[in-house]
C-alpha cells in the first residue's frame, strides 16, 4: 500500500529501491497504469492513467510505453524472435522485421532468434524481454527488477540495453533491490512502508544506505 505520495519523474533513468514489501512495485504500477491508485492521480505522457479507458492505455502501450516483467512473460510455446514480435501483431500490424531484428540484435541475441525460452538461460530470457520491450522505440520503459536474477556482469549489460532509450530522449523507471545498480541511474527514489523517504541525484551506495537504516539524508541537489 502507497501512503501520500507526491513526485513528477522527467526524462532519464529513475531507479526505485526500497526494503521488501515497501510499495516498490506498486509504485511502478500505478507510474506505468498497470494499477489504479484508490485515491489521487497518475498522469503519464499527459494522461491522467486514472480515467484513461483500458484501450487508449492499451494503445499507448503499442506505440510510446515498453515493460519489463519480473517474470520476463514470454510464451513458451513462440521463439524468441516471434515473442519481441508479438506486441506488433497484437497492435494489428504489419511486424517490421528490420526493427525485430535490431533489438535482438542489440540484445546480442539475433544468433537465437529461432531458439524457444525454454532453451535459453534466465539472462537471455531477460533480454528477449527487454527485445521485445525495445523494439517499438518506446518513449517510456518501466522494468520491474530488471537484473534481479542476473551475474554483476550480465546486469551491468542490461542497464547498459535500458539506457538507450533516455539517450536518445526516452525516460526509464525500474524497481531493483539492488543498490549499485541502483546508483547508475541519473536518480533515485527510496521509500519505505509505502511512503517517499527522499529522491537522490546520482546517489553513491553509501547514500541510499543511510537513507534505508533511517538517518535523515537530504535529496542532492
Amino acid at each position: 500500500m502507497l501512503n501520500g505520495i507526491s513526485l513528477s519523474i522527467g526524462g532519464g533513468v529513475t531507479a526505485i529501491v526500497g526494503p521488501s514489501g515497501s510499495g516498490k512495485s506498486t509504485l511502478l504500477y500505478c507510474l506505468a497504469g498497470l494499477e489504479r491508485p484508490t485515491s489521487g492521480r497518475s498522469v503519464l505522457l499527459d494522461q491522467d492513467l486514472t480515467t484513461l479507458s483500458a484501450r487508449r492505455l492499451a494503445l499507448m502501450y503499442r506505440e510510446q510505453i515498453g515493460f519489463v516483467f519480473q517474470s520476463f512473460n514470454l510464451i513458451s510455446s513462440l521463439t524468441a524472435w516471434e515473442n519481441v514480435a508479438l506486441p506488433q501483431r497484437l497492435g494489428g500490424k504489419r511486424v517490421d522485421k528490420k526493427s525485430v531484428d535490431d533489438a535482438l540484435d542489440q540484445v546480442g541475441l539475433l544468433s537465437h532468434a529461432h531458439d524457444r525460452p525454454g532453451t535459453l538461460s534466465g539472462g537471455e530470457q531477460q533480454r528477449v524481454a527487454i527485445a521485445r520491450a525495445l523494439a517499438n522505440a518506446p518513449d517510456i520503459l518501466f522494468a520491474d527488477e530488471p537484473t534481479g536474477s542476473l551475474d554483476s556482469r550480465s546486469a551491468a549489460t542490461v542497464n547498459g540495453y535500458m539506457r538507450t532509450v533516455s539517450e536518445r530522449g526516452g525516460a526509464v523507471i525500474f524497481v531493483t533491490h539492488d543498490i549499485p545498480a541502483a546508483c547508475t541511474a541519473d536518480r533515485v527514489i527510496v521509500i519505505r512502508d509505502g511512503r517517499l523517504l527522499v529522491t537522490l541525484d546520482h546517489p553513491e551506495p553509501a547514500d541510499i544506505l543511510t537513507v534505508l537504516a533511517g538517518e535523515n539524508v537530504p535529496a542532492t541537489p
